[in-house]
């Protein structure tokens, strides 16, 4: 459902979540642990930064971390920033004429999916994720 670029976005911010605390990650860090294009994840990282969802600090001892308020921002606030609103409200058919006048065959059912996924990445925090997935023991 979620672009490439957005998986790593979401997987970069939860990295910084459960391992950087303190302590600041590079973009080789990063890429290295996600299994991530550096140039690519770079230019990711940049656009989360420039909208407040992750942290910087430029020079030798630089990176990437989460600060407090960053930890409180909504997984939707990173999808959004990626991947835009057509996520939620685009055509999972691509149709350019789907809508709630005139839906496609899988309006209904891909509608109600999506408000329900919706509601739970506007209300599940970067931090309360972050728990979930080390509680889980899932891999970043």
């Amino acid at each position: 459902m979620f672009s490439k670029t957005c998986q790593y976005a979401i997987r970069a911010v939860l990295y910084l979540a459960l391992h950087t605390g303190e302590k600041k990650a590079s973009v080789v860090e990063l890429a290295e642990a996600l299994k991530a294009p550096k140039h690519f994840l770079a230019k990711i990282l940049q656009q989360l930064s420039k909208h407040g969802l992750v942290a910087s600090v430029k020079g030798p001892k630089g990176g990437f971390y989460l600060s407090e308020k960053n930890l409180k921002a909504s997984l939707e606030d990173i999808i959004l920033c990626i991947d835009g609103p057509d996520v939620f409200t685009g055509c999972v058919m691509g149709l350019s004429k789907c809508s709630s006048e005139n839906p496609c065959p899988l309006h209904v059912q891909a509608n109600a999916y999506r408000q329900g996924l919706q509601f739970h990445l506007k209300y599940q925090t970067i931090g309360q994720m972050a728990v979930l997935v080390e509680r889980q023991g899932l891999n970043i």
